[in-house]
């Protein structure tokens, strides 16, 4: 009994021993789970920022499956959306094999990806080849092996309309904590895409609108046949090698399109005048840039073109018109239409001036940089011209 005894006592003492060891590495991985979750909390909110920075629907898709392959550590990811007919198509898959997986669309409970998207339930799967749910085609077809799939339906106010998908796991498998952090990046992507496609169709709204009112001013000018389309050309020619934004180019081409907009606010004698213009004529005729700032002006989402159609007959010395602007003071966007506005007038034949050749009209407006022109984009608009963009 006293052996025994003896011998508990040691193995009491002896697990004594062991037991601030054993604290210390629990301590120490709970600090380590810690950290990595810290870290992906980190990643989480860098990439909801970046999905938040753009509106740019195509933007917002690519960084959605970015986001999602780099918060997961997984192999590649997609994203699925619901099309016309309820079918879910690839809109976005990163990984070698994104191009092939595109090709195919799923009907609602078919997949992984179907069957979430009708469940409204998220679902991991660690073994996706032995689960009677996993579609095989889209492996078979891309020579791709899948392992291990997580998977979360995509929600704006209660509607489906997609899933996103992590798969191959790089270290170890996917988690509860992996779901929840998804489930957190899913629902930024839902809003972000949302927001996205919500401005894209006020911007188609916007460019319908936009090409109505240029129809309406070439009805009432004859001579304006082609005119705001060609000078759209030719401003998102010289744009081409500017370093604008996406949003800039956006703004140059409604203002290009739109710049001559006020003439609808002009006479028809005047307008259709066969003849050069009296100087009370042309007085008025120059009123067209107010006028058309006017009218934009009543459309909210068109107000930040309003500098490039009020200012595009301001010249670069201070002598243009309406409000005889100097340099720089000009905004950009009319200094672009100013050399592409000038440039399709004078090659064109009107009823006071015969049309020109294209080196005459080049040579017209190289004579004319630094007074009427911006040198820089009479610059950027010979090199369009030389690279054949216009």
């Amino acid at each position: 009994m006293v052996q025994l005894g003896n011998k508990w006592k040691v193995s009491a003492v002896g697990d004594a021993a062991k037991r601030p060891q054993r604290d210390l590495e629990r301590v120490k991985s709970e600090l380590k789970q810690s950290r990595e979750r810290c870290g992906k909390l980190e990643i989480l909110t860098k990439l909801s920022h970046l999905l938040n920075s753009s509106l740019d629907f195509a933007y917002v898709k690519k960084e959605a499956i970015t986001a999602a392959t780099e918060l997961l550590d997984c192999e590649a990811s997609s994203l699925l959306l619901k099309d016309e007919r309820g079918k879910l198509f690839f809109e976005v898959a990163l990984g070698e094999k994104g191009e092939i997986v595109k090709r195919f669309r799923l009907k609602m409970g078919e997949g992984i990806a179907g069957w979430v998207a009708m469940h409204d339930e998220p679902l991991i799967v660690l073994k996706a080849q032995e689960d009677p749910r996993f579609f095989k085609d889209i492996d078979q077809a891309a020579g791709f092996i899948t392992k291990d799939i997580i998977c979360l339906p995509l929600r704006i106010k209660n509607t489906i309309i997609g899933v996103i998908q992590g798969i191959n796991k790089r270290t170890g498998e996917f988690t509860h904590d992996d779901l929840d952090l998804f489930q957190s990046l899913a629902d930024q992507i839902a809003i972000a895409l949302d927001n996205a496609r919500l401005y894209e169709e006020l911007n188609e709204m916007a460019r319908q609108l936009v090409d109505g009112l240029s129809e309406a001013i070439e009805k009432r000018d004859s001579y304006a046949g082609g005119h705001p389309q060609r000078v759209l050309h030719i401003c998102m020619a010289i744009a081409k090698y500017l370093p604008l934004s996406p949003e800039d180019k956006r703004q140059l081409s409604l203002a290009a399109i739109l710049h001559d907009i006020g003439k609808v606010g002009i006479a028809d004698q005047i307008l259709t005048k066969d003849g050069r213009l009296t100087v009370e004529e042309l007085e008025i005729i120059r009123e067209h840039p107010r006028i058309g700032a006017t009218i934009v002006g009543n459309i909210k989402q068109l107000r930040p073109i309003i500098p490039g159609i009020k200012y595009h007959h301001e010249h670069y010395d201070g002598s243009g018109y309406p409000e005889g602007l100097h340099g720089e003071e000009i905004p950009l966007i009319a200094r672009i239409i100013a050399v592409a506005d000038t440039y399709d007038a004078i090659i064109h034949e009107r009823s006071y001036h015969r049309g020109v050749s294209k080196g005459e009209a080049v040579a017209e407006i190289t004579e004319n940089t630094g007074t009427q022109f911006d040198p820089k984009i009479v610059t950027v608009f010979a090199q369009a011209l030389d690279n054949g963009d216009i």
